[in-house]
């Protein structure tokens, strides 16, 4: 009997009967070992911590109370809120689409070179953190940004920084979220087949007619769903708006969570839960949406037929690349250039000269503080075992969705997406409603403690290698498998020697992808840090909020760098990884 017929076979007559040790052994014979592994971790990754924090919402005191959730989400702070996200949300998703579209089109489209590296760097822009981005924008404007004054540019003195307003978090987030829309569209470009437009070249077809009536009609489910992606990720935001916007008290959803949670503490925890019911029915809608807008099949291309260079620009080739340095001077070379400007000189304000530059701020904060040498610390461990974690979870998962989910694959992977979907103020929130309390039998609360914050990033981060490999497993031939079955190896053993070899390069991608966006994240462990598992995040908001900008600047470059170095790693493992598992290729 095959593999999953015998599965079949354990579900309609129950596990097998005998000693403990009868029954382990069968579990693991016969497959049933990695369903469970399945559906416990749907159950304590996804279900638990979104049960919990709707149980949360609808009750007080133990008693269903959704009248109290209601008066909440309708209070006067709650709707200005709402109003803010929503206004922040779409001018930046709008924003943030126009110009990834002009991106991927230019780069898709034509011939123009350094393709790669402009999609590197660009997506670059995108991996680093937004708190990160939002200080160095701050520290290139305003009258105390050291690079102006350098310049001789910085406005007078008391002027108020113009991007500490809603204009300011909608253009940040919108430069934030461009890579995003870039990397979904060019991803749909690749999708069309070239025949049609070498039909109508044929015809006579100008440029402009073939891109407005054949590329953009093709790419509209794809451009639709890329906006709302955007829009999305900008209401769940938080490291962009805190910094921007919290000195200024313009509160989006995820920002008056944070500040609700942190003046209060526990004690409105579940007013903050029926705030963040808000972001939930927001985040569900625009991702049913988007999925419902992106096209189901994908239309498989053969060699040499994609758009990839389709129009020779000539002589107007200067036109585009100067476009792409503008574009990446915007996004990634001014702020780092500001970062850089204030973190060399000794105190924010100064200007950057022969006679003021240091590298005292560097050694502070990597050397002589504690909390941020320690901060480096605990984010390298807990982003690399959350990395880990997710790495070695993905293997299984992916094997039995591949191989034995059949029809309720997709909504098991939707399940799983869950946690990484929702904003991650409300991803913390649930798992401190959920592990706050001691856990049963061992009596002991993890709240306050590393495994916390690392429970946290598994659950966040699992999709990001739980899909490659998934798909990696799809695609791999079933006969040796079938011969190996054939031979008496049983689902571990098939497991171990021959389809872990073969999806390993997948899983180190996946989970270096995990460990680049967990390394200095904030929105998780901006609620779920406490002393002594302060992360990198947190460390970098903390001493922005304290007005110390050029230490902050420091440990942002430091952080940068790390990010810049992993993505490297991994696009020198590329020639070993399934085609577009990464983004930025």
């Amino acid at each position: 009997m095959s593999d999953i017929g015998a599965i079949r076979a354990e579900v309609r007559r129950g596990l097998p009967s005998g000693t403990p040790a009868a029954v382990v052994g069968a579990a693991f014979r016969d497959g049933w070992a990695l369903v469970i592994l399945l559906a416990s971790c749907l159950v304590l990754l996804t279900l638990l911590p979104t049960g919990r924090l709707i149980s949360a919402a609808l009750t007080r005191a133990g008693e269903f109370m959704p009248t109290a959730a209601l008066a909440e989400i309708t209070s006067r702070a709650a709707l200005r809120a709402l109003i803010h996200s929503l206004e922040t949300g779409v001018m930046s998703a709008l924003l943030a689409l126009v110009l990834g579209l002009a991106a991927a089109l230019a780069i898709t489209l034509t011939d123009i070179r350094g393709k790669h590296v402009f999609s590197f760097l660009f997506v670059l822009s995108m991996m680093m953190a937004p708190q990160v981005v939002a200080l160095a924008f701050i520290a290139a404007t305003g009258p105390s940004s050291p690079l102006l004054n350098t310049l001789g540019l910085a406005p007078p003195p008391g002027t108020p920084n113009p991007l500490r307003s809603a204009g300011g978090i909608v253009a940040v987030l919108a430069l934030h979220h461009a890579p995003l829309a870039f990397v979904t569209l060019r991803a749909g470009l690749r999708r069309i087949p070239r025949e049609l437009v070498d039909a109508a070249a044929v015809d006579g077809a100008s440029r402009w007619h073939v891109l407005s009536r054949i590329i953009l009609p093709l790419m509209r489910g794809h451009i639709a769903a890329a906006g709302i992606l955007c829009f999305v990720a900008g209401i769940g935001n938080f490291g962009i708006p805190a910094l921007l916007g919290l000195p200024v008290n313009y509160l989006t959803l995820p920002t008056l969570i944070y500040r609700r949670l942190s003046s209060f503490g526990p004690s409105v925890i579940g007013d903050a839960a029926a705030v963040s019911l808000l972001l939930i029915v927001l985040t569900v809608i625009g991702l049913l949406v988007a999925r419902r807008l992106t096209p189901a099949g994908e239309t498989r291309l053969e060699p040499g037929a994609s758009l990839e260079g389709l129009w020779k620009i000539g002589s107007g080739r200067w036109i585009f690349q100067a476009a792409m340095l503008l574009a990446l001077l915007v996004v990634l070379v001014v702020p780092l250039a500001s970062l850089l400007a204030a973190a060399l000189v000794p105190t924010y304000g100064v200007g950057l000269g022969f006679n003021t530059v240091t590298f005292d701020n560097f050694a502070e904060v990597l050397v002589r503080q504690p909390v941020t040498a320690r901060a480096f610390v605990n984010s390298l461990l807990f982003s690399g075992l959350a990395a880990c974690l997710v790495a070695l979870l993905a293997l299984p998962l992916g094997y039995v969705l591949a191989r034995h989910s059949g029809r309720w694959r997709g909504l098991i992977e939707g399940l799983f997406d869950i946690p990484y979907a929702l904003p991650g103020v409300v991803l913390a929130l649930a798992c401190i409603l959920l592990l706050l309390k001691p856990l049963p039998l061992i009596e002991i609360s993890l709240y306050g403690t590393p495994f916390i914050i690392i429970f946290a990033y598994v659950a966040r981060f699992l999709p990001l290698a739980l899909k490659p490999v998934t798909e990696a497993m799809s695609q791999l031939d079933n006969s040796i498998e079938e011969a190996a079955s054939v031979c008496g190896a049983g689902p571990w053993q098939r497991l171990r020697h021959i389809l872990a070899p073969a999806a390993a390069p997948t899983m180190a991608a996946g989970a270096l992808l995990a460990f680049l966006i967990a390394f200095n994240e904030l929105t998780v462990s901006a609620l779920l840090w406490s002393r002594g598992t302060e992360t990198l995040g947190v460390v970098l908001f903390s001493l922005e909020e304290a007005g110390l900008v050029s230490a902050a600047a420091a440990v942002a470059l430091a952080a940068v760098s790390v990010v810049a170095a992993v993505m490297a790693v991994l696009d020198r493992m590329a020639g070993l990884l399934p085609a577009e598992i990464l983004p930025w290729r």
